[in-house]
Protein backbone atom coordinates (compact mmCIF):
# COMPACT_ATOMS: atom_id res chain seq x y z
CA UNK A 1 0.00 0.00 0.00
CA UNK A 2 2.74 2.38 0.85
CA UNK A 3 4.97 1.92 -2.62
CA UNK A 4 1.59 2.32 -4.47
CA UNK A 5 0.71 6.19 -2.68
CA UNK A 6 4.95 7.35 -3.15
CA UNK A 7 4.29 5.51 -6.79
CA UNK A 8 1.21 7.95 -6.69
CA UNK A 9 3.06 11.21 -5.04
CA UNK A 10 5.82 10.86 -7.61
CA UNK A 11 3.41 10.78 -10.78
CA UNK A 12 1.35 13.41 -10.03
CA UNK A 13 4.49 15.75 -8.62
CA UNK A 14 6.26 15.07 -12.17
CA UNK A 15 2.81 15.99 -13.98
CA UNK A 16 2.50 18.94 -11.31
CA UNK A 17 6.17 20.14 -12.89
CA UNK A 18 4.86 19.83 -16.23
CA UNK A 19 1.91 21.57 -15.95
CA UNK A 20 3.60 24.41 -14.27
CA UNK A 21 6.42 24.66 -16.92
CA UNK A 22 3.53 24.77 -19.62
CA UNK A 23 1.94 27.82 -17.89
CA UNK A 24 3.38 31.55 -19.41
CA UNK A 25 4.29 33.58 -15.91
CA UNK A 26 2.40 36.31 -17.86
CA UNK A 27 -0.65 34.59 -18.38
CA UNK A 28 -0.84 33.23 -21.90
CA UNK A 29 0.71 29.91 -20.94
CA UNK A 30 -0.28 26.88 -24.00
CA UNK A 31 -3.10 28.86 -25.05
CA UNK A 32 -0.64 31.11 -26.45
CA UNK A 33 1.90 28.39 -28.10
CA UNK A 34 -0.89 26.47 -30.38
CA UNK A 35 -3.02 27.58 -32.53
CA UNK A 36 -5.43 25.28 -32.05
CA UNK A 37 -6.56 25.66 -28.74
CA UNK A 38 -7.73 29.13 -29.26
CA UNK A 39 -9.84 28.13 -32.26
CA UNK A 40 -11.52 24.86 -29.96
CA UNK A 41 -12.37 25.81 -26.45
CA UNK A 42 -10.89 29.72 -26.03
CA UNK A 43 -7.85 30.95 -24.51
CA UNK A 44 -9.92 31.73 -21.17
CA UNK A 45 -10.90 27.67 -21.13
CA UNK A 46 -7.81 26.35 -22.14
CA UNK A 47 -5.97 28.93 -18.92
CA UNK A 48 -8.86 28.01 -16.36
CA UNK A 49 -8.33 24.02 -17.13
CA UNK A 50 -4.39 24.16 -16.50
CA UNK A 51 -4.99 26.18 -12.59
CA UNK A 52 -7.65 23.47 -11.96
CA UNK A 53 -5.61 20.75 -13.06
CA UNK A 54 -2.92 22.47 -11.51
CA UNK A 55 -4.31 23.30 -8.13
CA UNK A 56 -6.35 19.72 -8.35
CA UNK A 57 -2.64 17.62 -8.49
CA UNK A 58 -1.21 19.67 -5.69
CA UNK A 59 -4.07 18.91 -3.38
CA UNK A 60 -3.55 15.04 -4.43
CA UNK A 61 0.06 15.42 -3.65
CA UNK A 62 -0.94 16.93 -0.18
CA UNK A 63 -3.82 15.02 0.66
CA UNK A 64 -1.90 11.46 -0.24
CA UNK A 65 1.11 12.81 1.95
CA UNK A 66 -0.86 13.52 5.22
CA UNK A 67 -2.57 9.56 4.37
CA UNK A 68 1.21 8.19 3.75
CA UNK A 69 2.14 10.03 7.59
CA UNK A 70 -0.83 8.66 9.17
CA UNK A 71 0.10 5.50 7.86
CA UNK A 72 3.41 4.94 8.72
CA UNK A 73 3.33 6.86 12.40
CA UNK A 74 3.14 4.87 15.05
CA UNK A 75 1.72 6.14 18.70
CA UNK A 76 3.58 7.05 21.54
CA UNK A 77 2.85 5.07 24.46
CA UNK A 78 3.72 7.06 28.05
CA UNK A 79 6.32 4.55 29.62
CA UNK A 80 6.95 6.54 32.41
CA UNK A 81 4.39 4.80 34.08
CA UNK A 82 5.76 1.35 33.50
CA UNK A 83 9.11 2.58 33.61
CA UNK A 84 8.26 3.62 36.95
CA UNK A 85 7.08 0.19 38.17
CA UNK A 86 9.89 -2.07 37.25
CA UNK A 87 12.03 0.41 39.08
CA UNK A 88 10.16 0.33 41.90
CA UNK A 89 10.39 -3.61 41.89
CA UNK A 90 13.68 -3.59 40.91
CA UNK A 91 15.03 -1.68 43.80
CA UNK A 92 12.53 -3.54 46.37
CA UNK A 93 13.85 -6.51 45.58
CA UNK A 94 17.41 -5.51 45.95
CA UNK A 95 16.74 -3.96 49.01
CA UNK A 96 14.89 -7.29 50.58
CA UNK A 97 18.59 -8.96 49.35
CA UNK A 98 20.14 -6.47 51.83
CA UNK A 99 18.03 -7.42 54.54
CA UNK A 100 17.93 -11.00 54.25
CA UNK A 101 21.57 -11.35 54.56
CA UNK A 102 21.84 -12.60 50.70
CA UNK A 103 25.04 -10.53 49.25
CA UNK A 104 28.26 -12.25 48.31
CA UNK A 105 31.11 -9.91 49.18
CA UNK A 106 33.07 -11.60 52.07
CA UNK A 107 32.95 -10.36 55.25
CA UNK A 108 36.54 -10.01 56.12
CA UNK A 109 36.96 -7.08 53.49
Amino acid sequence: MGTLLTVLIVIASVLLVLLVLMQNPKGGGLSTDFGSAQQLGGVKQTTDFIEKATWSLAGVIAVLSIVMTLMYSTPVVQEDDQTTDQTEQTTGEGSQEGQQGGGSAPAGQ
